[in-house]
């Protein structure tokens, strides 16, 4: 495949964000800053940011390879930490703060709804952009029936992406404890990596919502085991992490002696 079409799908990537941005901005201008709305809109924003860009990775994976994807994802997840603010695009990161009482039942029912309104609506801009065609990768994408990544048997992939979830929270938790230089490049790394890892497996997508925009009703595996795999396993993965990171065996390993003795005067 040519470079050119490589460009095209970077230029589609960075539109996208560059559209995501302009909606954030024109959404603290014109809605209220108060409640539970502006919240809303920020998470749908960045899960069909997120989503939008998957997509097209998805396209950069077939066609260029899962090296030039993981680069990608890589300068992506750094961006998105940037500018997402409060937003995680992610519902089980709300489970975690409903675990640790720092958020409400329905405050993490309604971030989970707008965020998967957000990531499936957004795949009609992708297929209608796929349609035009104007990179050789994109022909015959638009209306192509899609197939699931899931290449094990679904408690295999359920217990891959719990696993990797799991590690992938724990990272951050621990980075976010220790607040290294560069914490937003070794987390990212770190994500990336895991990813590249269970690429072939499960997926790698580490994420409920991501994953059911991508895959839902794929030819593959069925709906249930679609929830096995990508919602029972990943949200079990993540919130098996706040206990976990509590233990101070785990803390004294990822954050030193120090940090795990404060944690325990808590």
């Amino acid at each position: 495949m040519s470079l050119a079409s490589l460009g095209i799908s970077a230029l589609f990537m960075v539109g996208c964000c560059a559209a995501a941005q302009i909606a954030r901005f024109l959404s603290q201008r014109l809605v209220t800053r108060e409640g539970i709305v502006p919240i809303l809109i920020n998470e749908a924003i960045a899960a069909a940011e997120l989503c939008a860009c998957c997509f097209e990775l998805i396209i950069v994976a077939d066609n260029f390879g899962v090296s030039t994807y993981a680069v990608c994802l890589f300068l992506l997840t750094i961006w998105w930490g940037r500018v997402w603010g409060d937003a995680s695009a992610c519902p089980y990161t709300h489970m975690e703060d409903l675990v640790e009482g720092r958020t409400s039942f329905k405050e993490m029912a309604l971030r989970s709804w707008a965020e998967l309104m957000g990531g499936c609506c957004v795949y009609r801009i992708v297929q209608v952009f796929w349609w035009l065609e104007l990179a050789e990768t994109h022909r015959g994408r638009a209306f192509e029936a899609c197939n699931a990544d899931l290449q094990v048997s679904p408690y295999v992939g359920a217990a891959i992406e719990g696993v990797a979830t799991l590690l992938c929270r724990l990272a951050s938790k621990a980075i976010g404890a220790k607040e290294p230089r560069f914490g937003s490049y070794i987390d990212s790394f770190i994500g990336t990596s895991l990813v590249v890892a269970a690429f072939n497996f499960s997926g790698g997508y580490f994420n409920p919502v991501l994953a059911t925009a991508l895959k839902w009703g794929c030819r593959g595996h069925t709906n249930l085991e679609h929830i096995i795999v990508y919602w029972i396993g990943a949200c079990a993965g993540a919130i098996l992490s706040v206990p976990i990171f509590k233990l101070g065996v785990v803390r004294r390993l990822l954050v030193g002696d120090d940090n795990g003795s404060k944690a325990k005067k808590e």
